[in-house]
């Protein structure tokens, strides 16, 4: 009873993988089918049928890639482009084995599709249908075919010269926070997409023009194997058997180009689309037809035309009309398009009298401000398409991941007193960087490897001080052909932005969100924060020990542990420089894994021995201060480590005793930023050191 109520489940599993042996049998199974046409003898009523199909088939193409917005969504379109061709073929092969073997019992023998074609496009003379097929095998192969399989050799190489490029631009947004890890995935897939398709259409137009060299050869060898085996076989006349067998050759031809000159009408109109997402239809309506200007010129020329004498006047006149009405009614939709954009009547009223001043006037000081010159304006305004506020909001959320507390709202302003193509940022206040942008062109940065130079102007990457060149947005794909790394203006702002975030952490962290982030930690484990402040450490020591992890680039993502280190030596000072000591040394493993990542071994510098005496004896108030000379030689020999160690690929870390680390720390911090000073203290006791040299 149990195995009857349940069912038998060997038989469900069956049913099951014959379900999907049948789902996946439809395609070798039409590519079979087609195989067997070449070999297989077929009625003329089952060739009047696959013509028909093929021809359905073929218009059903071209219209998907007419109303496809983007050539990667057809991606399957070189598979649909060999199986048509296929079928085409197969369909000639049938076709021209009818025709040899019974055009001699009239044009009817190879059906009705063939005789139908043949007797339209001839029109009772033999040369006009021979000249009429010539010219569209012309338009085929030489014109449509030939173009469009230069377009896609062309376009397949730019992509693939420009893969190295996208790659490095998608990671660059990556860091700079202006894409997530899902964001950064799905473009890197779309550009892979890209390559390969565009490689596949390389390769994929070269069945279309061996296709159309195919149906010039059919059709000869039909007309020549026709006339002669009607006149050697079945004893016809010249005059007869020319008669039937060239009917039966360029209808069977005609049937076999019409499809082919859709398809490759479809190819050719795939390739020569762009790359962005848009309607074909709207696109050529705005850019060819919503010229007022083209189309105002374009009516009188064909006015004074039409005014000419022996002219065909009519027709002229009309047309002149036609597209004089239409450039009339485009004027008055940008006319009523501008008035709606302004403002009917002035809402602001004017003061009835002068209001007096009170405290409200001075207003606080934003922690993070942008400036921008007037030319930059239409950058933040999202009505005119402006994407640089989404890309602060990207940064913001990138930054606050990364150093662990909320980074504030970047508020931003017109300056008139900035060059029009200017910018600066502002902390507290104060400017601390400016650049100079080209809002109408794009950044390409040299990397340190490209291939070639670049027409444009000349400038710097304000972040990193790169060699740049400021192009215009059509040399995009030329210049990550070359190398390059291609930013927008707007993308220029937000990695200056992110990088001077980065730079000066510890000045946007104040008291406020310092309470924040004790707010969140106690949430999880409120007996923490309860017991370290106010009871142990005033706030303003917990705001100071935070600030200096931040502005020697240590994050704040590891806060319950910086809260147990700080309530475990709270009880004993109060001292910042010992209470910072102590949370790096119980933050070592996180600090060391941000220098080094996983790997086992860390590669470091140490001081020589003379001279960690005399910065211990400086430390200690023992010794005299460093000389300026000896200052500026140890600058000089830790600047050389650490471009050594950039050029391995490898970060540049300093391991010196505990008691002159933060001493150190400070002196090369603005001098050499990419040098990490550890103690001996902060390094975990599994991670293996590798000696790479000794600071003399």
């Amino acid at each position: 009873m149990t195995a009857q109520a349940g069912g038998n489940p060997s038989a469900s599993r069956f049913s099951g993988i014959a379900r999907d042996a049948g789902k996946g049998a439809a395609a070798p199974l039409i590519v079979l089918a087609m195989l067997a046409m070449v070999i297989v003898p077929l009625a003329p009523l089952v060739l009047d049928a696959l013509f028909t199909i093929n021809i359905a088939m073929s218009l059903v193409v071209l219209l998907a890639v007419v109303y496809v917005k983007r050539p990667l969504e057809f991606s399957v379109f070189p598979s649909v482009l060999l199986m048509v061709t296929l079928l085409r073929l197969a369909l000639n092969v049938a076709s021209t084995r009818v025709v040899l073997l019974h055009g001699h019992e009239g044009p009817g023998a190879a059906g009705h599709v063939i005789e139908s074609f043949g007797q339209f496009v001839i029109g009772g003379s033999y040369v006009v249908g021979i000249i009429v097929f010539a010219i569209l095998t012309i338009v085929n192969f030489i014109v449509i075919t030939k173009g469009s399989g230069r377009i896609s050799e062309v376009s397949a190489r730019f992509i693939l010269d420009a893969l190295p490029g996208k790659q490095m631009a998608i990671d660059a947004d990556l860091n700079a926070g202006l894409l997530t890890r899902e964001d950064a995935r799905a473009r890197r897939e779309e550009v892979r997409e890209e390559a390969d398709f565009y490689g596949s259409m390389d390769g994929a137009s070269k069945f279309v023009r061996g296709d159309a060299i195919a149906g010039l050869l059919i059709l000869v060898i039909n007309l020549v194997g026709g006339i002669g085996i009607g006149l050697l076989q079945h004893d016809m006349a010249f005059g007869d058997a020319a008669t039937t067998y060239v009917l039966l050759a360029i209808g069977d031809g005609l049937v076999a180009q019409l499809p082919a000159l859709l398809v490759s009408t479809a190819v050719a109109m795939l390739v020569t689309r762009a790359t962005r997402e848009q309607d074909m239809g709207p696109a050529v309506r705005k850019q060819v037809f919503g010229q007022k200007r083209a189309l105002i010129v374009a009516a009188l020329l064909m006015g004074l035309v039409g005014i000419v004498p022996g002219m065909p006047n009519l027709p002229f006149l009309i047309l002149a009309a036609v597209i004089g009405y239409a450039a009339w009614q485009l004027h008055q939709r940008e006319t009523l398009a501008a008035q709606q954009a302004e403002s009917p009547e002035d809402t602001t009223a004017a003061p009835s009298a002068t209001a007096e001043l009170s405290w409200d006037e001075l207003r606080p000081v934003e922690p993070l401000g942008l400036e921008v010159g007037y030319k930059l304006i239409a950058m933040v305004d999202k009505s005119r398409g402006g994407e640089l506020l989404a890309r602060l909001k990207g940064v913001r959320r990138k930054l606050t991941q990364d150093l662990g507390f909320l980074i504030p709202a970047v508020h931003v302003r017109d300056n008139l007193e900035l060059a029009p193509g200017q910018y600066r940022i502002l902390v507290h206040g104060v400017p601390l960087a400016s650049g100079e942008l080209h809002p109408e062109r794009e950044l390409a940065l040299d990397p340190g490897r490209v291939f070639g130079p670049l027409d444009g102007i000349a400038g710097k990457d304000p972040a990193f001080g790169l060699d740049a060149v400021w192009i215009l947005p059509n040399q995009r794909a030329h210049a990550e052909s070359l190398g390059y790394t291609v930013v927008d203006a707007a993308t220029v702002v937000a990695t200056h932005l992110s990088h001077l975030v980065r730079e000066r952490a510890s000045e946007l962290l104040g008291h406020d969100e310092v309470q924040h982030l004790l707010a969140s930690v106690g949430k999880a484990t409120p007996k923490l924060v309860e017991d370290l402040t106010p009871k142990l450490l005033p706030l303003s020591v917990i705001v100071r020990v935070l600030q200096s992890l931040l502005a020697e680039k240590v994050p704040l993502r590891q806060m319950r542990q910086i809260v147990e280190a700080l309530l475990e030596h709270g009880a004993h000072t109060q001292d910042p420089a010992a209470l910072i000591a102590a949370v790096r040394t119980a933050l070592g493993r996180f600090i060391v894994q941000e220098l080094n990542g996983l790997d086992p071994e860390l590669p470091v510098y140490t001081l020589a021995p003379a001279l960690e005496r005399v910065l211990q004896d400086s430390v200690s108030g023992q010794g005299a201060a460093l000389e300026p000379g000896l200052a500026e030689r140890l600058h000089q020999n830790l600047s050389d480590c650490v471009a050594q160690q950039e050029s391995r690929g490898e970060p540049a870390v300093l391991l010196v005793p505990s008691g002159i680390r933060a001493t150190l720390a400070r002196l090369v911090r603005h001098s050499v930023p990419a040098l990490s000073v550890l103690a001996y203290t902060e390094v975990p006791e599994d991670k293996r050191l590798r000696l790479v040299g000794a600071i003399g």
